[in-house]
């Protein structure tokens, strides 16, 4: 009989579908795609593209005015892909990604 898995986050998730322009190399254009999910840690998103685990990434959301209660507010964040996805027929990755750092843009 299969164990029950343990959940891990240590924050709440939010299902949010948000834009996000990612860049995955730095002298790479960024490529556009969707968060699944947020949360004050990390993000979960699908990207065209081949990412592997323990890449460093860069990537931008922006955050609409229904979350910020004011206008959208974009928001560079650096981390690193924890765990990845691989859609083998759309080539697309599902790429869960943990925040390092992160900045506010005017």
């Amino acid at each position: 009989m299969a164990q029950p898995q343990t959940e891990r986050r240590g924050t709440r998730r939010f299902s949010l579908r948000l834009p996000v322009a990612v860049q995955l190399h730095e002298d790479a254009q960024p490529l556009e795609a969707h968060t699944k999910d947020v949360s004050a840690r990390g993000v979960y998103f699908l990207v065209p593209a081949e990412v592997e685990e323990g890449m460093k990434l860069e990537f931008l959301l922006t955050l609409p005015p229904e979350i910020t209660l004011t206008e959208s507010i974009r928001v560079r964040c650096r981390g690193r892909a924890i765990r990845v996805d691989h859609d083998g027929t759309s080539g697309h990755s599902g790429v869960a990604a943990i925040i390092d750092d992160y900045q506010f843009l005017s």
